[in-house]
């Protein structure tokens, strides 16, 4: 496991972490890449999310993939330039790339549900951590085809997986960012619970019905 992390970095290199952390994950590839592409705003377009799920209603696969590595690897990124400085400014850079990609303030602070980014913060500060959480991820999206679930399910075990194999403050890191996961998908849940969540790859329902959240 490993030791406890000692919060003694000078309080201008937490400061420094949380403004380039933050840029970072604010950053809306989703967007980006849609409006490069000629299509529009995302935000128009079946859940009006900017995350990979919606930009997958486009029908554009590649642009997907591409969303979902740039939104992972931000997180990754902010992770990885914190540690330069230490472990425990390596936590309060790859925390504030996630709340940076969930509250945008290019956005009016309305981003992604975070499940990428959640990800890609998990690998730049333990990678096995983040490997354990990708492959909860891969294998129910692939046997139930729910995205919401399977971040869902990712987020939660992720936490506990982190306690007993990395340590209590990675742990704590991915357990408060698998609350902020879920409190972005609680219309999922819901959903979820009545069986009308719709499953990966499925398009804007048509005849006006409301478009639902992924």
């Amino acid at each position: 496991m490993m030791e406890a992390v000692a919060w003694t970095a000078p309080m201008p290199h937490y400061i420094a972490a949380i403004v380039l952390g933050y840029g970072l994950g604010a950053i809306p590839f989703g967007l980006v890449l849609t409006r490069l592409s000629g299509l529009g705003d995302i935000r128009s377009i079946g859940s009006g999310n900017i995350g990979a799920t919606n930009v997958l209603r486009t029908g554009r696969k590649d642009l997907a993939a591409a969303t979902l590595l740039l939104d992972g690897g931000k997180g990754t990124a902010a992770a990885l330039l914190g540690a330069y400085f230490g472990p425990d400014v390596m936590l309060v850079a790859a925390f504030a790339a996630f709340i940076g990609h969930l509250f945008p303030v290019w956005l009016k602070f309305k981003g992604g549900k975070g499940v990428a980014t959640f990800l890609g913060v998990l690998l730049g500060v333990a990678w096995p951590v983040g490997v354990f959480a990708i492959l909860c991820w891969l294998t129910v999206a692939f046997t139930l085809r729910y995205s919401s679930l399977s971040a869902l399910i990712a987020a939660a075990l992720s936490p506990v997986f982190a306690w007993f194999v990395i340590g209590p403050d990675v742990a704590g890191l991915a357990a408060l960012m698998a609350v902020l996961v879920y409190m972005r998908h609680h219309e999922n849940i819901a959903r979820l619970l009545k069986g009308t969540e719709p499953k990966i790859g499925k398009k804007k329902p048509e005849d006006g019905a409301q478009p639902p959240p992924a």
